[in-house]
């Protein structure tokens, strides 16, 4: 890839980048087959190491301290890796988390990365939605979305007809069902299912499944989205 070609990140690009040397680690051990290229920068002081590693992997590198600069928003951004854009699809026989309308770049990337914590790498978000390739979302996920599978779909029921052997449980202020660790449901296939940071989901939801409320104190109005999936997460996972 020539680095003439090399351009502030676009949503609309076939390509997109890992800002800092942790997530272009993560790039380059979970998916070396679509990396372009990996730059450094003059001043990163562990090019041996990072240098021998795209040479396992067959990995272009380059020292650019321009192109770098050019497209982080970060003063101490010294690696950086650019990757194509990939496609996947989510597993018939796993767990998923479905993220309804997420709005916040940096929410979405951390979710990814609890969501590989527990165990679940198996992510549906319903457009529209927060840019999972954006550069942002990459660097709060600190590479964990190089280590799930994440599809994108039009709409909820979209998603629901694909993987009707599903147990949906949506997670709302209003849910009918107080979420504890003893009496957590324990199916074998099971969608976490979750709204936006503002909005959450709306009452159609209620009859979807089986509807899910995390106790939490009266002296706040809800949980922020990246708690709750975290508490929603670990709670299904850890009582298998």
């Amino acid at each position: 890839m020539d680095h003439q070609q090399i351009k502030p990140y676009k949503k609309d690009s076939d390509y997109s980048y890992t800002l800092g040397a942790f997530p272009t680690y993560e790039l380059i051990m979970a998916r070396p087959n679509i990396v372009r290229k990996v730059l450094v920068h003059s001043a990163y002081t562990d090019i041996d190491k990072i240098k021998e590693l795209c040479k396992e992997k067959y990995i272009p590198i380059e020292n650019n301290d321009k192109i770098i600069t050019k497209i982080s928003d970060k003063e101490n951004c010294y690696v950086a890796g650019v990757f194509d854009k990939f496609d996947c699809e989510l597993s018939y026989d796993k767990p998923h988390i479905v993220l309804v309308n997420p709005s916040n770049m940096g929410n979405l990337g951390t979710i990814l990365r609890s969501a590989v914590g527990f165990g679940i790498k198996d992510i549906a978000i319903i457009l529209p939605g927060a840019d999972v390739f954006n550069p942002k979302t990459v660097r709060s996920s600190m590479g964990a979305l190089f280590r799930l599978n994440h599809h994108r779909y039009t709409s909820f029921e979209e998603y629901r007809q694909q993987f009707d052997q599903h147990e949906i449980f949506t997670f709302m202020l209003n849910g009918e069902h107080t979420l504890t660790l003893q009496d957590c449901p324990k199916p074998k296939l099971f969608s976490l299912v979750f709204g936006n940071e503002a909005t959450g989901l709306d009452d159609s939801y209620l009859g979807v499944g089986t509807s899910i409320v995390i106790p939490q104190s009266p002296d706040v109005d809800s949980l922020n989205l990246t708690i709750a999936v975290g508490i929603g997460a670990y709670v299904f996972t850890n009582l298998k």
